[in-house]
């Protein structure tokens, strides 16, 4: 389905790069990711889909509260488009990352989560921002 759903942001969205949208669907996971350890708000915001980022900010006001630090980003080892497809004017993209993160006294564990960027194929903004992440 995501090669199907691919094509259909290319017709939608001719300037759509598969390589160069992979590119930054893995800048944007170190950035979030990074973002997100330090409770940068600012720097989540322009990121994050309204609904994600008022999630985001809950848990590191969370996180605050207790005293605690966020995850920060060991390695990224992986990441493919896994779905991918056009509503009406909204494009959505799913990609599955694997890595590792550090979480304190915790250690290392390994995270893979799906990623699922969106952008509005009408719009002169060519940036992608996160608007849902699940477990994979």
């Amino acid at each position: 389905s995501a090669g199907e759903g691919l094509l259909a942001i290319v017709r939608a969205d001719p300037s759509f790069d598969v390589v160069h949208f992979l590119a930054g669907a893995r800048g944007a996971y170190e950035m979030v990711i990074k973002a997100f350890a330090k409770g940068d708000r600012d720097a989540l915001r322009p990121l994050l889909m309204p609904r994600v980022f008022d999630s985001y900010i809950a848990a590191i006001a969370a996180r605050e509260e207790k005293g605690g630090a966020g995850p920060e980003l060991v390695r990224l080892r992986n990441s493919e488009i896994v779905e991918a497809s056009v509503l009406a004017d909204a494009a959505r993209v799913t990609v599955k990352f694997e890595a590792e993160l550090a979480e304190g006294a915790h250690g290392v564990r390994d995270a893979r989560e799906q990623w699922t960027f969106e952008r509005d194929v009408r719009s002169n903004d060519p940036n992608w921002r996160l608007a849902r992440v699940a477990a994979a």
